[in-house]
């Protein structure tokens, strides 16, 4: 009977129910994105329509609801490597988009939006159209790539993780409203663009985690008020814009350079 009742539960939790050591990370990642919209809402937003003057933890909420966005980044890293090494469930990468649409498009989007009604020379309606910009292209860009099948080791467009990153470090940069705008509708593009980027495997993966801690540290010195920290901020977030425009030009460099190998290899086999 025992036998029995086992063999009773076993049918009864269909594999697809059933959550591998990814999902639990891609889980995470969710998470992180949920509580970066929290505090984005209870450390941003709330003070600012309760006419509260406590700039010091504006500070401290934008930079923890950041961290958080670069801690589902990292969740959503691990959490491909990790179902590429163990085995992942059937709806592994149904959790992943749906993950990934909180921590890089919800959240990102709010971002934008309550930027639009804090920030001083902002318009709250234009901006709250370049919050939905920015939700609507990572949605497309998340569909695209479950039906989309694109060469081994790229994407096709911005990675909505980087893509988050960049929105967020427009904004940290304080740059003039229009000026602001016009990079998210920018970074919006490139995620919905057919311009390829390399996906962080190997030593990029690596370089990709690195950049993420100093990130994070550099945003704790900031929250803090440390000597110097909002320049370290600030030269943080343009490096992040001029990675996101400069990465691209490696991929299609070296696809100029393998069309220019094989033309080369097709005319040696041509001659006699």
């Amino acid at each position: 009977m025992p036998e029995a009742d086992e063999a009773d539960d076993e049918e009864e939790m269909p594999l697809s129910l059933r959550l591998s050591i990814a999902d639990t990370l891609t889980l995470g990642n969710a998470t992180c994105g949920f509580m970066a919209v929290y505090f984005t809402t209870t450390g941003i937003l709330i003070p600012h329509l309760t006419d509260s003057q406590e700039s010091g933890m504006a500070r401290n909420s934008a930079a923890t609801a950041v961290i958080l966005m670069l801690c589902a980044a990292v969740f959503d890293l691990f959490d491909g490597l990790v179902a590429r090494k163990l085995r992942s469930s059937p709806m592994g990468a149904e959790l992943d988009n749906l993950s990934d649409l909180i921590s890089f498009g919800l959240a990102p989007a709010y971002f934008v939006l309550v930027y639009g009604m804090v920030a001083d020379d902002a318009y709250q309606k234009v901006a709250a159209v370049g919050a939905i910009v920015v939700l609507l292209a990572v949605v497309l860009r998340l569909a695209r790539f479950s039906c989309v099948t694109v060469p081994n080791g790229m994407f096709q467009g911005m990675p909505s993780p980087f893509g988050a990153l960049t929105v967020v470090s427009i904004i940290l940069l304080e740059l003039p409203f229009v000026a602001t705008l016009l990079a998210i509708l920018g970074t919006a593009w490139l995620m919905v663009s057919r311009v390829e980027y390399p996906k962080p495997r190997g030593r990029l993966a690596v370089a990709m985690l690195s950049w993420i801690v100093l990130s994070m540290g550099l945003l704790t010195a900031w929250a803090f008020d440390a000597p110097g920290g909002q320049l370290l901020l600030q030269t943080g977030c343009a490096l992040q814009l001029v990675m996101g425009a400069v990465i691209p030009l490696f991929a299609t460099a070296r696809r100029v350079n393998n069309f220019r190998d094989n033309r080369r290899e097709a005319r040696a086999a041509q001659v006699p």
